[in-house]
């Protein structure tokens, strides 16, 4: 079924791009959105993931009307606290130090915006258990350099897969956006997806 409208993602993950190609849905146009991601002060992890999602959406939309906008957030969550990507090396070591036999929290934020004008917002939550990691295992991941630009400083579909015993929730949303949600979203607003 051909769509009357144009999909655009925005967003510049190339994570967010093939999980979307694995379901058949490839975006007319990915546009990432240029807007200051900065947490405000004692913004909780939740409407920081969601509102990071809607500002990207909304900054694409306001220049393409007719079409279909996505947008969406990844971050990780321990406790309160957000990890977001690490500035580097000693940061991408710290985070796995922390997260070493401990579980957390991924949340992923998806806004739709309609032609019409309507925004629909989720959070998709899944939480991820690590085993205790070896100071080795901690080196050997931070040498790969699997972490960088990515929320957390890991991602589940490479190395770190060995570190994780156990998710509930949804696997495509540690990646970077949960399909279910999003093909949910697309088909109950008018996009024929498959």
């Amino acid at each position: 079924m051909k769509n009357n409208s144009d999909l655009i993602l925005a967003s510049a993950s190339p994570r967010r791009k093939d999980l979307l190609a694995e379901v058949g849905i490839i975006p007319d146009q990915i546009i990432p959105a240029d807007i200051d991601e900065t947490p405000f002060r004692n913004e909780l992890p939740r409407p920081y993931v969601k509102r990071m999602a809607l500002e990207k959406a909304r900054a694409i939309a306001v220049s393409h009307k007719k079409s279909f906008v996505l947008g969406a957030d990844t971050v990780v969550v321990m406790g309160r606290r957000v990890l977001q990507k690490p500035e580097g090396e000693v940061e991408a070591y710290k985070f796995l130090s922390m997260m070493s036999g401990r579980r957390h929290t991924v949340m992923g934020g998806i806004c739709l915006i309609t032609p019409t004008g309507g925004e629909i917002i989720r959070v998709c939550e899944t939480s991820v258990k690590f085993k205790v990691l070896s100071e080795s295992e901690k080196k050997n991941y931070v040498t790969s350099m699997e972490w960088d630009g990515k929320a957390g400083g890991y991602g589940i579909q490479g190395l770190a897969s060995t570190f994780i015993p156990f998710i509930s929730g949804s696997y495509s949303n540690i990646v970077g956006l949960s399909i279910y949600d999003t093909i949910q979203m697309l088909n109950g607003n008018g996009f024929a997806s498959v």
